[in-house]
């Protein structure tokens, strides 16, 4: 991933995945080289997302153990 790019939100991933899937059911006769394309977005974007799940869940547990010790 290109580290100048700035960080889509979960929401924003999501949309441009169901924009992709969308692209797909939409096409009578799907062009090979413009499949592979928009697969090759959608794997990133899914890549990109498990990354910044991760990244939630962890602040999730920073917040949870400072609640438990009282630091909120």
């Amino acid at each position: 991933m290109n580290m100048s790019m700035k960080k889509e939100s979960l929401s924003e991933s999501l949309e441009k995945l169901e924009a992709i899937t969308e692209w797909f059911e939409r096409q009578e006769s799907v062009d090979v080289e413009a499949a592979l394309e928009k697969v090759k977005e959608g794997v990133a974007l899914i890549r990109e997302s498990k990354v910044r799940l991760k990244e939630v869940e962890n602040e999730f547990e920073i917040v949870k153990k400072s609640l438990t010790k009282g630091e909120l």
